[in-house]
């Protein structure tokens, strides 16, 4: 097989663009590289700036250039019998398509394939498939990016470590992906048909440390073989040895694994702090600015005291990121560092980890919904399998669609047949499970420590000493777990899994397969199945129409303070109820009622299944059928409980997005205080909490966690310590806080012309001192719209891009890595860029905060709360929307200094933090930057010359 790798290079698209310049490498068959053919190709019109900007190609270098006619007379003869591969291929090929047409040559009839398909295929955890990144990750020099001969060669070269991984697979894999792709008659399918045909003519497979089990290929084994970490030995490790004596070896190893470790202040203050607290029975509040290294602070004293004692520590995280980073970058340090064997588990919520019985199923029925995309994913997990221990979601990289199909798969509790389960000691919950059993220290996260509580402890294993890092979110997180949350969708999404048509979903399946048995009690159910399905479709239009009903409450305008573009709210108070309320309560009362006949008729026959023998072939079926239905059952009661609207101390509230109207319908249901139900669950039945973050306290107090997460009582006994650490930055050098107090002020969430005008041309001044390297934080996404097309276009002329959060499209983390790979950029960003961004160095050098980041008042939540406070005869202002914004503005001045060689500036561009009574809550809650109030048109020459004393240009 000969490939032929292609890039162009283009002006535009594939409807308007021209090639401006062509790459192409061939690959011969025993795999070397024979020839790379480049050429630039003149066009018909200028080159945009723009691709001028991305690919280096100027209007000089084509000028000279051989028009397309001449480039296509030495281009074609290369492509006779050739597979022809391109990375993204529909670009590339439609490209040669419209040339091959235009200089009067036959369409190219060949074989295509395409390198992002192999890459998802071979490498499905690859974090990205952008071919720069891919290249770097594989050591590819690739020298010129976008320029097309450069990318053709990169690209061949991926092809070739592609096809390299393929030929290392055990040949059960290649088996199955040949069969995954054999009724595609897609190139792929060829593709795989033919290695399958060459790989079984080799007398030598490939085998390395896999098991093979009911036709798969795994890494993981039994999961019944994991031993705890100190099996073999009698004694403890730690008996005679003292927390101080352990430290010091500790210490000691750092500095010989880590060569620049060195002890930190902060750090060694917390290691003390962390431990009094477990070994005293205590709760501890400790805050932990950026720098302390808080994740060895609060590691190292929890593995000597559960080691010591023989009593596990739980550790919680509020995001999976950082239980990730724990996994990845902690946990295999302290491995190295700890005089003695520990185990670390990690352990997550349910629906991280594959259920194989479910995958099993799904591929060998070709369950698939969008074929194409739910092929390569299924293919993606085939090869995955070989490479995974964990089975967790968070190692796949899957396309778009991934997540609709990762749900048909993932574990759940519902459709769990345990030790019945074929495939249980591969099981990777259970494995996790195990582990997270056999474990000293378990890191999992604030969601699952809230469902373990309302499952009655039955998912984590026991334990009395608990960390909490990313505590300022506990008591957000506690509200919506202790509380109710549901979207329209996951009303209509279980339905279709059971029914999406009279062919598709888990129902019909099973009436084929009872089809097929065709005894009399098999055509019994068959017409049970049909009055079912003939229920569902009405409980599916009466919730349609529920939805709809309940939209139509909403406000139809929104101000979208209450949080981003388009969204609408309305809260329901139990003592007023809408005035048609009547109406949608009877809808929702037939509902139920329908809803609780399906159930009683499909659990009685499923159970009736159940009992008889041999209706193995429908075991799977019916195991997902049940679980399905015990998800419409607590659907049932959800519904129920919100429309009840009868708890004085329950915040319910609608969202929707104008946009999408009652198809993005959600409901909430959320307890108004959680103190009493976090002292009562957690703080009352633990020995120790520890609790840490960068920002617990605020104006030097920590009176607000204390009063918000329910410690009064351990307080005032005596069994709560507080600490804050010092900061190990010296913020005074590092980090300068600029106000320009002439600035105009804003009413509400949008600004008017002036303001608007003002700030853009400020930031544009900004960003050209900083040459880019610049993040701007909004609290309202519509005044980050009103600044992005403006700004965008005056440093357009300074070539400093501009990247909006919600316009540019792509996640959070995409943007991010956008802004860190361009220094000479720009990021705007609301709420989610306020915290969690970790970008240390020059990427950033300058924080602009343009308002200070108060909650929404009219928010549903903010808005009982502060009522609770008016009753308790506080003041809601003082005692919650400023402490709530001050750890907020701690948070986004966070993002600024990283490491110690970070240098950097801030503005405050909202004036309220130097003329009201409450800004200097905010300035006095921060590490002590150097603060400076000037007049708006002082501001750029300061920034410039603090900029050059420290080095900075």
């Amino acid at each position: 097989m000969k490939f032929a790798v292609l890039d162009f290079e283009t002006t535009g698209t594939q409807s308007v663009g021209e090639i401006i310049q062509v790459g192409l490498a061939i690959i011969e068959e025993d795999q070397s590289i024979s020839r790379v053919y480049g050429s630039y190709v003149k066009p018909g019109k200028p080159i945009p700036p723009f691709i001028t900007g991305l690919t280096g190609i100027t209007d000089s270098d084509v000028q000279d250039a051989p028009e397309l006619e001449e480039m296509m007379m030495e281009l074609v003869p290369l492509l006779d019998d050739v597979v022809l591969v391109a990375h993204n291929a529909s670009f590339d090929f439609q490209f040669l398509q419209n040339a091959l047409d235009r200089c009067g040559y036959l369409p190219f009839q060949g074989r295509i394939l395409d390198t992002i398909d192999f890459l998802k295929i071979c490498f499905p955890s690859l974090t990205t498939y952008q071919l720069g990144a891919v290249s770097s990750y594989f050591g590819i020099k690739h020298e010129r990016p976008h320029q097309a001969d450069s990318d053709a060669l990169a690209t061949a070269l991926i092809l070739l470590k592609c096809l390299e991984e393929l030929y290392s697979l055990p040949l059960l894999t290649v088996q199955r992906l040949s069969e995954l792709f054999t009724e595609n008659d897609g190139d792929l399918g060829w593709y795989f048909d033919g290695l399958l045909r060459e790989r079984e003519m080799e007398t030598f497979q490939p085998e390395g440390e896999l098991s093979f089990y009911r036709q798969l290929a795994l890494k993981v084994g039994d999961w019944n073989e994991l031993t705890p970490p100190r099996a073999d030995s009698e004694e403890n490790p730690l008996d005679p040895i003292s927390f101080a004596d352990y430290m010091a070896e500790v210490t000691r190893r750092l500095q010989d694994s880590l060569p620049h470790y060195e002890s930190r202040e902060a750090q060694e203050i917390m290691f003390g702090e962390v431990m009094t607290a477990l070994e005293e029975d205590k709760h501890l509040l400790i805050e932990a600015g950026t720098g302390t290294g808080k994740s060895l602070g609060y590691l190292l004293p929890a593995i000597y005291q559960s080691v010591r004692t023989e009593q596990k520590v739980m550790v919680s995280t509020h995001t999976i990121n950082l239980q990730d980073q724990l996994r990845e970058r902690d946990i295999p340090l302290l491995t190295q560092v700890v005089p003695f064997p520990f185990k670390a588990a990690i352990f997550k919520g349910r629906g991280h980890y594959l259920c194989l019985r479910k995958f099993e199923h799904k591929i060998n029925r070709r369950d698939f919904v969008s074929p194409r995309e739910d092929l390569i994913t299924a293919a993606q997990m085939i090869v995955w399998l070989t490479q995974t221990e964990s089975g967790d979601d968070e190692e796949l990289n899957m396309g778009n669609r991934g997540g609709d199909f990762w749900e048909t798969v993932a574990s759940d509790t519902d459709s769990c047949l345990g030790r019945a389960c074929p495939w249980f000691r591969k099981c990777y919950y259970h494995r996790a499970k195990h582990e997270a059993g056999i474990a000293d220290v378990v890191i999992t996260n604030h969601s699952k420590l809230f469902a373990d509580v309302k499952a009655g402890h039955q998912l984590l294993p026991s334990y009395d000493h608990l960390v909490i890092d990313e505590a300022h979110h506990l008591e957000d997180v506690a509200g919506k777990h202790l509380g109710m949350h549901m979207k329209h969708f996951t009303v209509v999404h279980t339905l279709s899994r059971l029914f999406k048509d009279s062919r598709n979903g888990q129902l019909p399946a099973l009436r084929q397969q009872l089809q097929s048995a065709g005894s009399e009690q098999a055509s019994e159910w068959s017409v049970i199945i049909d009055r079912i399905h003939n229920d569902l479709i009405t409980v599916k239009e009466t919730w349609d129409i529920l939805s709809e009903k309940l939209f139509s409450l909403l406000p139809e305008r929104s101000d979208s303070a209450a949080g981003e573009a388009g969204q609408l709210v309305l809260r329901l108070l139990p003592g007023k109820k809408p005035k048609n309320w009547d109406e949608l309560a009877s809808l929702e009362s037939g509902m139920i009622s329908t809803l609780s006949d399906v159930l009683r008729t499909g659990e009685r026959m499923l159970n009736e299944m159940r009992d008889q023998e041999g209706q193995s072939s429908s075991d799977s079926l019916v195991t997902d059928i049940s679980g399905l239905f015990k998800d419409l059952a607590a659907i049932r009661d959800q519904v129920r409980f919100f429309m009840g609207l009868n708890d004085e101390g329950v915040v319910y509230w609608l969202e929707a997005n104008g946009n999408y109207r009652s198809k993005s319908l959600q409901l909430y249901a959320v307890p108004v205080n959680v103190s009493s139900q976090l002292k009562e669950l957690f703080f009352d039945k633990k020995k120790s909490i520890v609790l840490t973050s960068a920002t617990l306290s605020v104006d030097k107090s920590f009176q607000f966690m204390i009063d918000n997460l329910g410690l009064n009582e351990a307080a005032e006994e005596g069994r709560l310590m507080t600490v804050q650490l010092p900061s190990p930055f010296h913020y005074r050098e590092q980090a300068l806080l600029v106000i320009p107090r002439d600035f105009p002020s804003v009413k509400g969430s949008v600004g008017d012309a002036n303001f608007v005008d003002t700030l853009v041309q400020s930031l544009a001044e900004a960003a050209v001192t900083t040459k880019g390297r610049m993040m701007v934080l909004f609290t309202s996404y519509r005044m980050l719209r009103q600044v992005y097309d403006p700004l965008k276009e005056v440093l357009a002329s300074q070539e400093i891009t501009v990247l909006g959060q919600g316009i540019e499209g792509g996640s959070r983390s995409k943007l991010i890595r956008r802004f860190q790979d361009n220094a000479a950029s720009v990021l705007l960003g609301t709420s989610s860029f306020w915290e969690g961004v970790d970008i240390p160095g020059e990427a950033l050098t300058c924080l602009a905060i343009v308002r200070l980041p108060f909650q929404p008042p009219n928010h549903p939540l903010a808005e009982a709360k502060s009522e609770l406070l008016q009753a308790q005869k506080k003041n809601p202002f003082m005692k919650l929307s400023v402490p709530q914004a001050v750890i907020r503005f701690k948070q986004g001045f966070g993002r600024l200094v990283r490491t110690a060689q970070d240098r950097g500036i801030v503005i405050v561009y909202d004036t309220r933090v130097i003329e009201s009574y409450y800004g200097k809550y905010f300035l006095y809650s921060l590490p002590g930057p150097k603060m400076e109030h000037m007049l708006t048109d002082q501001m750029v020459p300061r920034i410039a010359e603090w900029l050059e004393e420290g080095g900075v240009s």
